[in-house]
């Protein structure tokens, strides 16, 4: 009799730590379905869950945050990210909600840069300039899926190999992103990069965010602070001119929390070239071996707080400027003027052709990595 109860004591303790541990793998999971189709390949949406019950769908195609949903401060959740029900949304989408971007993100000028002596040539796709990779950049191609979740958290992988010349860019880039959903709530973006030849590597997500949910008027109320007394001023094309600007004193000082919308309106030269804020913020902490805090966005009427947390030395702040009411989103929803913002944690602007800049450059037998974290909570 005692030798069975010895036995039993560490059998119960194995069959409660089996136990654990199918729970929370059934509470952090994922679930794949068709999402479409696509120059005739068919295209999945993922959806991950946490413990929470906090939920974001991405689909394979673009490598993209289609939906994203999280509580507020009565427990209620909505969708805070902007972007359609279907894949037809997606691939005539020009304004690249919930979107991996790359190979470069954000612009470069003239659609050119030099690299080693040799002279690149680039689409210009954004008047005299190149944006988020050119016509047919990472978010319009089908990127390869695979479940890499663990018992502690969901996670998706997406890979994509850009060929050597694909939109004017040198090298064989080996791209992959990895998403994970952890029980903290936080959406965790991993991305990683290498190629068989010197080129540029700029990635980031454009997800365009209203923590009021998505459709649900105007950001203006949402109250920003940002990591960053500097940013990048830029001309008449929206390309930094290659200074670097302090922040005081200007409507571009978000160091102490502020409402996105109580100086959009203000009499100032950089506000009107980019129609409100399309700038990069040059973030502070210089730290970049592990993520550090970037910026922290409040939305008064549901309480919901969002937390962004990058390796990447900039943040590019957007508040939807150019949206106009004509794409028509999830639920029947169209998305007007300033109706989202984007917080992109980036490398700067038209780094290859300004030198004082922070390089962006990726060489054969290195490894480009990046890290950026959206973490939600209420209050």
């Amino acid at each position: 009799m005692k030798f069975r109860i010895v036995l039993a004591i560490p059998l119960l303790g194995i069959l409660f730590i089996v136990a654990s541990q199918q729970m929370l793998q059934a509470k952090s999971r994922m679930h794949k379905k068709a999402f479409g189709k696509t120059d005739s390949q068919e295209v999945d949406l993922y959806t991950l869950t946490n413990n929470s019950g906090v939920e974001v769908a991405i689909t394979n195609f673009g490598a993209t945050v289609v939906s994203l949903k999280v509580p507020d401060r009565q427990g209620k959740f909505a969708d805070v990210v902007l972007g359609y029900d279907d894949l037809d949304g997606y691939v005539t989408d020009k304004a690249h909600f919930g979107a991996t971007v790359g190979r470069y993100a954000n612009r470069i000028a003239h659609g050119k840069f030099v690299l080693n002596g040799t002279t690149y040539t680039l689409a210009k796709n954004n008047g005299e300039n190149h944006l988020h990779g050119g016509i047919r950049g990472f978010d319009k191609v089908l990127w390869t899926a695979k479940d890499v979740s663990t018992p502690a958290a969901a996670a998706l992988q997406l890979n994509y190999l850009s060929k050597d010349g694909e939109e004017g860019y040198p090298g064989n880039l080996s791209a992959q992103v990895t998403y994970t959903l952890a029980n903290n709530n936080e959406l965790r973006i991993d991305y990683a990069a290498t190629t068989d030849k010197d080129t540029i590597v700029n990635l980031t997500n454009h997800s365009y965010f209203n923590l009021a949910g998505q459709g649900q008027g105007d950001i203006l109320q949402h109250q920003l602070r940002l990591d960053a007394s500097r940013f990048t001023p830029v001309d008449a094309t929206l390309i930094p001119a290659g200074e670097i600007r302090s922040v005081k004193g200007t409507p571009f000082d978000f160091t102490h929390s502020t409402a996105i919308g109580s100086r959009i309106g203000q009499d100032d030269e950089q506000l009107k070239l980019g129609q409100g804020y399309d700038h990069n913020f040059v973030l502070d902490d210089d730290i970049r071996g592990k993520p550090v805090l970037a910026a922290e966005v409040y939305e008064p009427t549901s309480g919901r707080t969002m937390e962004v947390w990058t390796t990447e030395p900039g943040i590019q702040f957007y508040t939807g400027n150019f949206l106009d009411g004509t794409a028509h989103g999830k639920a029947g929803r169209t998305y007007p003027r300033r109706s989202g913002f984007c917080l992109e944690t980036q490398h700067f602007p038209d780094s290859p052709n300004k030198p004082k800049f922070p390089s962006t450059i990726l060489k054969p037998g290195t490894r480009f990595k990046s890290t950026t974290i959206y973490k939600f909570s209420a209050r």
